[in-house]
């Protein structure tokens, strides 16, 4: 279906949900009426848009109309040329808009985030990148004036990571980091290397959108929940009282420990909304793969074994493998100067939806 016949198609349904929502007693049936009126608002701007681009083009007609019939009129012509010169860049400019109206929206990007950072290969290493990399979000997150809580964490005695979790809340946020998972690479002479040999080391990244209590239901008996005392640096607390909290989601055997707090149900509390958003991922991953053609528009296969990005230390390079974008200018990024890369990986992201709107009006 061409651009237009797919405009054309919207514009009929436009016009049907106008008349079910004019019919008397159209608002009987509340749930009815609210779904017909989020449909017809949704349609709106798309076909408002769609009805000023077939103005501009039987206007742009009658500008090469009048362009034939003035070859006698030399100042006629020229005015006729330039009014034809400025419909055409003004439909270019509609055809784009109406391009980025039709584009799927995720319906996640709204939401708040769970950050999941695990160290993988690379000993040491890898778990403190872990820390870089946490610190990197996190100076992101304050430039967007979003709130960030660690949910979970496994420190190193070097000041690294094992494992991290941590929610950011705040507008916008899973649209922002959703092209973030996937397997970090970093190349840097270690700290405790004497003699100044460059490693290579990993860490997994995972982002997850927050689920929502109606959207996953967690049944108790499905649970299988252990507590335990908690293990870590000082406190006085640690390992005084059983307050560290695992629960193991028996259908997926998905386990999440959490053991940060001093009580016992605040530690519950964090890892329930853990699970929850790890099963409302499954969920998602389970649709994503009943739609495998509109998958491949994807930026990368979203598959967290995939290497996805490379930050070089010596050449102060970062390098994003699936839409080979380097900068040099890795010293920056690290304090959070993450805005080029998002925005690089959204525009390529809207790059490949547009591919997939064939035709034109």
């Amino acid at each position: 279906m061409s651009l237009s016949e797919k405009l054309q198609t919207l514009a009929r349904r436009h016009d049907e949900l106008a008349a079910l929502l004019g019919q008397p007693g159209a608002s009987a049936d509340p749930a009815r009426f609210a779904r017909l009126s989020k449909e017809y608002a949704e349609l709106d701007p798309i076909v408002a848009e769609w009805e000023a681009y077939r103005k501009l083009e039987r206007e742009a007609a009658d500008a090469a109309a009048l362009l034939e019939d003035s070859a006698n009129d030399p100042e006629l012509r020229q005015l006729a040329r330039e009014e034809r010169e400025r419909l055409k860049a003004e439909l270019d400019k509609r055809y784009q808009e109406l391009q980025m109206l039709l584009l799927p929206a995720d319906p996640n990007d709204g939401r708040n985030v769970i950050l999941e950072i695990r160290a993988g290969t690379g000993g040491e290493e890898a778990a403190l990148f872990a820390a870089n990399l946490f610190r990197m979000y996190g100076r992101f997150a304050e430039q967007n004036h979003w709130r960030l809580a660690v949910l979970s964490a496994s420190p190193t005695p070097l000041g690294g990571y094992k494992e991290l979790i941590a929610m950011l809340s705040g507008a916008g946020a899973y649209g922002a980091l959703k092209f973030e998972s996937g397997v970090h690479r970093v190349q840097r002479v270690p700290s405790t290397e004497a003699g100044g040999r460059i490693h290579t080391s990993a860490c997994t990244v995972a982002i997850l959108p927050e689920a929502d209590d109606v959207e996953v239901t967690i049944d108790d008996k499905d649970l299988r929940i252990d507590v335990y005392r908690s293990s870590g640096p000082g406190g006085q607390s640690v390992n005084t009282t059983d307050s560290a909290v695992r629960i193991t989601h028996l259908p997926t055997g998905l386990v999440v420990t959490c053991q940060d707090e001093k009580s016992q149900h605040k530690n519950k509390a964090k890892a329930l909304k853990v699970l929850s958003a790890r099963l409302y991922d499954l969920q998602r991953q389970a649709a994503d793969a009943q739609r495998s053609a509109d998958r491949r528009t994807q930026v990368g296969s979203g598959d967290r074994s995939e290497r996805i990005r490379t930050y070089n230390f010596p050449q102060n390079r970062l390098t994003d493998h699936r839409i080979n974008l380097t900068l040099h200018k890795l010293d920056s990024i690290m304090e959070g100067e993450l805005g080029e890369v998002v925005d690089a990986l959204a525009t390529h992201h809207q790059a490949e939806l547009l591919a997939a709107l064939s035709g034109t009006p």
